[in-house]
């Protein structure tokens, strides 16, 4: 579980939610059991919403093949759902002690600097040195196959970071190529970054005489797969719909009146730049907004502030909601 909530998230961020993780699912049976919805609950804020439905389909297929052990062999980890060869070698290595090889962004730093190699780790032909790089380690590691993987994670962690690397405490700095030559800050060389594409979102958060605000959950495949919104039309582009459009294409024309001013929010995510406005509106009769946004999403609902922490909200949703309610 902790690999998967790593994978392209900063470990700070996962140790803050990990032990409610643990809490709620102490097994892979508890999860399981569990539904989609609370998985992704809990993993709101964390970012790659898919991971979220991998690690409960995980869960699932581990109960369903391996009757709720997780697998030692390397094999059927990678027959796992959300299990790559990196997680694999992980789990395989530091658990089971199983000589597998390990490559991560920090791992493949440690070694381009050990070996003076000036290149990026995301080329394919770097990538594959890399990992025949790491499996002579682990096979050389032997018996001690746990302390190194960890080790090496580590090392690039918390000494031979991105920059301002800490050689001194390094304990491979006696034999580090980078070093000797002076190369370290420009070793390994940035990695390729795609450009964040826009989009454009008009959302319309709409209370009902109990202030509560309705929500929607998304599509089971897509951006932001089956988390929840609260009424929103989306663009390709910079400029969000205008309150006429979004009004009519949403549906509600006739069931709420908008209210005050809307907001505006930017933020950029690894692949987008999201510009969005947030609109607000009383509901004129909930029962004929639900029924006719029944229409257009599978699940909705009302729901009270106090509750929305039980609902998953990706990064835009939430702050979009934190602007209105």
């Amino acid at each position: 579980m902790s690999e998967i909530l790593l994978q392209q998230t900063q470990a700070a961020r996962v140790a803050e939610r990990f032990d409610a993780f643990r809490r709620a699912f102490p097994t892979p049976a508890a999860m399981a059991g569990a539904p989609l919805d609370k998985v992704l609950a809990l993993w709101s804020g964390l970012g790659y919403y898919r991971r979220a439905g991998m690690l409960h389909a995980c869960a699932k297929a581990i109960v369903a093949r391996h009757g709720g052990h997780v697998p030692e062999q390397p094999k059927a980890l990678l027959a796992l759902p959300g299990v790559g060869r990196y997680t694999a070698g992980a789990v395989a290595s530091i658990v089971f002690g199983q000589p597998e090889p390990i490559v991560d962004g920090n791992v493949a730093r440690v070694f381009l600097r050990i070996h003076g190699i000036e290149r990026s780790p995301d080329e394919p032909s770097v990538q594959k040195w890399s990992w025949d790089r790491a499996a002579a380690l682990a096979h050389a590691a032997g018996d001690q196959i746990q302390g190194y993987s960890e080790g090496v994670m580590e090392l690039g962690a918390t000494v031979c970071t991105p920059t301002a690397p800490n050689c001194d405490a390094c304990p491979c700095s006696a034999f580090c190529t980078a070093r000797q030559l002076g190369l370290t800050d420009r070793i390994p060389r940035p990695k390729t970054r795609p450009e964040r594409k826009p989009l454009a979102m008009s959302a319309i958060v709409v209370f009902d005489r109990r202030g509560r605000v309705l929500l929607e959950q998304r599509p089971e495949k897509g951006l932001w797969a089956g988390l929840w919104q609260p009424p929103t039309l989306e663009r390709h582009g910079v400029r969000p719909p205008a309150i006429g459009a979004t009004m009519r294409e949403l549906d509600l024309d006739g069931l709420v009146e908008v209210i005050g001013k809307p907001a505006r929010l930017e933020m950029a995510t690894t692949h987008r730049t999201i510009i969005a406005r947030v609109s607000s509106a009383r509901a004129v009769n909930a029962g004929a907004v639900l029924k006719r946004r029944s229409g257009h999403a599978t699940n909705l609902c009302w729901v009270s502030p106090d509750e929305m922490e039980g609902f998953g909200l990706g990064s835009a949703q939430r702050r979009m909601l934190e602007l209105i309610v």
